[in-house]
């Protein structure tokens, strides 16, 4: 066990060796990062003792919580009996086999395969790979574009970071080819003067205009969030989906859906696309899959996909060393069977993710500082505005909203902000009393702020 030191030690060390993630890294070691230590349920402890209410499950991904003994045995008694096999030499073992399994009785019929990884940016990564592979196999090697969407996020790797939307991601380190954009689906800074309806219709026609303009023949696979994560938290409206499949389907352009943060669970549904009402081809997962306990993502595989893949493509030269690792597969067959068997899935549709919503309604549909609330399941976003009723957007809405962030830090709740929106994704085990803690805790960083701006 570490020997525990002093705050400020931890803080030197740190800054001396590591550089962190969507940081100014000189500014981070001016003010030193917060160590945190320990965690149990929907809580965290830093090393001074100060104790918080985790909104954001880790990064969307301890579905579970903290603590949770029966994930820790499982990866202790694999440790102990097979700790690492790879993937290659013609070889398998029993927790990547009984993983698939599981998983497949978990998804809709419609899929077979899975190819493992150790994040959602690798899930992302194959995925390119692949979708261009099966359309080589089927002799159109000229079916090459991946179309995403701008604010999308599919991970931090070069790849994955083209199919995504962020433009400053994009200038660092530039792009690759055969990536396209069209726009998001957020109604509340686009709108104009259209419906959600006819808003959702008319997103969801960018792809058609895109692919007619690039050629049917060149466009392999459109990939999207079923909501929007790192970009704001944003849910398209009702008729967005059900176009984007058509237009997939008419032009035989590949629907891929990036679940990664919107698997197991975390809408009521086991998967997100389920509760939008769409059937992608391929799924990228990982974050929930072990509910972070240990790094595992995948890429899954329309029976269509995979029949042409294994019987028609020969080699298929892809492969990572610690794809279905023998020690996250066990972590993931236990973390499955806690959200199966415990119900908690069906919880969070029936009982505890109405509740959160309902709360945010509540609680914050009349606040000076919000003009939206979205969200379903256990995952949610304020908007803040101006004006609710113009939908007018603060000027400065990203500094007020990372300074809500900041403040509800020192409030003991840690929730996220992006793009003017603070947005919160609890452990879907919360309880009400959590739930209540995290709203209240919310309220009070939000009031504060508030008052900051001359809004309270």
């Amino acid at each position: 066990m570490t020997t525990p030191r002093e705050t400020r030690d931890y803080q030197a060390a740190d800054a001396a060796h590591h550089i962190h993630a969507f940081v100014d890294q000189k500014a981070l070691n001016d003010e030193g990062p917060r160590v945190m230590v320990r965690g149990e349920r929907l809580h965290l402890w830093d090393n001074d003792g100060r104790r918080y209410l985790d909104g954001m499950s880790g990064l969307w991904c301890t579905n579970l919580g903290y603590g949770r003994q029966d994930l820790a045995a499982a990866a202790t008694r694999q440790l102990e009996q097979l700790p690492y096999y790879n993937m290659f030499f013609h070889t398998t073992h029993p927790q990547v086999i009984e993983l698939s399994e599981l998983l497949f009785s978990l998804l809709p019929g419609h899929y077979s395969h899975a190819i493992y990884t150790n994040s959602g940016s690798e899930a992302n990564e194959v995925l390119i790979r692949t979708v261009r592979r099966y359309w080589q196999v089927l002799g159109k090697p000229e079916k090459k574009i991946m179309i995403g969407r701008w604010n999308g996020y599919h991970g931090s790797t070069l790849a994955a970071t083209a199919l995504g939307g962020m433009k400053f991601m994009h200038e660092m380190g530039g792009m690759i080819p055969d990536i396209e954009h069209i726009d998001e689906p957020y109604f509340f800074a686009h709108e104009g003067n259209l419906t959600p309806a006819e808003f959702g219709l008319r997103a969801a026609q960018q792809l058609e205009t895109k692919i007619l303009e690039l050629g049917a023949d060149k466009v392999a696979g459109f990939i999207a969030e079923p909501f929007q994560g790192a970009g704001g938290m944003i849910f398209p409206p009702d008729s967005y989906w059900p176009e984007i499949q058509r237009i997939c389907r008419q032009y035989d352009v590949l629907l891929c859906a990036d679940e990664v943060i919107g698997g197991f669970g975390r809408t009521g549904e086991w998967f997100a696309h389920e509760h939008f009402g769409f059937e992608p081809d391929t799924l990228s997962i990982a974050k929930g899959l072990t509910s972070g306990y240990i790094p595992m993502g995948g890429l899954i595989l329309s029976k269509k996909m995979a029949q042409v893949l294994v019987e028609q493509g020969g080699v298929f030269a892809h492969g990572l060393t610690y794809s279905g690792h023998p020690v996250a597969a066990a972590v993931a067959i236990a973390n499955l069977k806690a959200l199966r068997d415990e119900g908690v899935v069906t919880r969070v549709k029936d009982d505890i993710g109405p509740y959160l919503q309902q709360c945010l309604r509540e609680v914050f549909g009349n606040h000076p500082l919000v003009g939206d609330i979205q969200g379903v399941g256990m995952v949610a976003a304020l908007q803040l505005a101006e004006d609710k009723a113009s939908r007018k957007r603060f000027a400065n809405e990203n500094d007020i909203a990372w300074r809500c962030r900041t403040i509800g830090f020192e409030e003991g709740v840690i929730v996220r902000s992006t793009l003017g929106r603070m947005i919160m994704a609890p452990a879907l085990i919360a309880s009400r009393e959590e739930i209540d803690e995290l709203v209240g805790k919310t309220l009070k960083a939000l009031d504060r702020t508030a008052r900051e701006y001359g809004r309270l």
